[in-house]
Formats: structure tokens, sequence, C-alpha cells
């Protein structure tokens, strides 16, 4: 069993994880396939009925932004490329992922700790209990 971090410890942790997330290169986020298509003229390779060979393979890169999902076919001469931005993306993605979890045990340590519950204060009296009267105009 791990003993609880203190709150500098976590501190210090999520400092470095701010100071690892400035040294990241540029990023793209996404995953990357292969796909093999299928062109549909007849005599061609990829419509053989016996042994059709699709075109291929293409690699694609398929993400989601802001909702929105998107595919596109990468050049192979960008994949090697595009793999490195894709990596570096997964990397933003883990240290966030390990600052809001360390944000969360360091919130629970302070302001959010659970504390007994205080009893509700008694009324102060009749006149507590009385909406103010609001002074009458020009009388």
């Amino acid at each position: 069993m791990q003993t609880p971090l203190s709150v500098q410890q976590i501190d210090e942790k999520i400092l470095r994880l701010k100071q690892q997330l400035l040294t990241l290169k540029p990023l793209h986020p996404g995953s990357l396939s292969q796909q093999y298509q299928a062109c549909g003229k007849p005599g061609c390779k990829c419509c053989d009925p016996k042994k059709p060979r699709p075109h291929g393979p293409y690699t694609k890169l398929t993400y989601v932004h802001r909702g929105k999902f998107t595919c596109r076919f990468v050049r192979a001469a960008s994949v090697q490329e595009v793999t490195a931005l894709v990596a570096v993306f997964k990397t933003f993605r883990e240290l966030t992922e390990e600052w809001v979890a360390l944000s969360i045990q360091r919130a629970q340590l302070g302001p959010f700790q659970r504390t007994a519950r205080r009893p509700k204060p008694a009324p102060m009296g009749p006149e507590s209990q009385k909406s103010p009267r609001r002074p009458e105009k020009g009388r």
C-alpha cells in the first residue's frame, strides 16, 4: 500500500508535469490505420472474382475534434512524420490525465476535504422571521 502524498509532494509533481508539457513538440490527435481499396473498374485486379487483390495499403488518420469525426488519407512520404505527431499527442494526453488525477487528489486534501456536518443555526427570534418593511414613498 502506498502512503498518501502531501499537498507539497503533489504540487511538486504537478510542476514537473507542467515542465514536461512545455517541452512537447507539435502534436496531432488520432490514430493511424492501414486501408485497402477496391476501385470497381471492370478488369482491374481488385475486381477479379477468383482472387481479388485490392489496392493499397493506404494509411488513414482518424480523429475526433470538437465533436467532429474526421478521416484523412496520409501520403506515404508523410507517414513517419504523422506517426510522430500522433505519438506526441498520446504523451500530451497521458501527462494531462496525470495532472488532472493529481489535482483531484490535491483538492481532496485541501478545500474539498470532508468535514463533520455543522448544525443549522437556530432562529434568532420573532423579529428575524419577519420580512423588513420598505419605506413608503412620498407620504
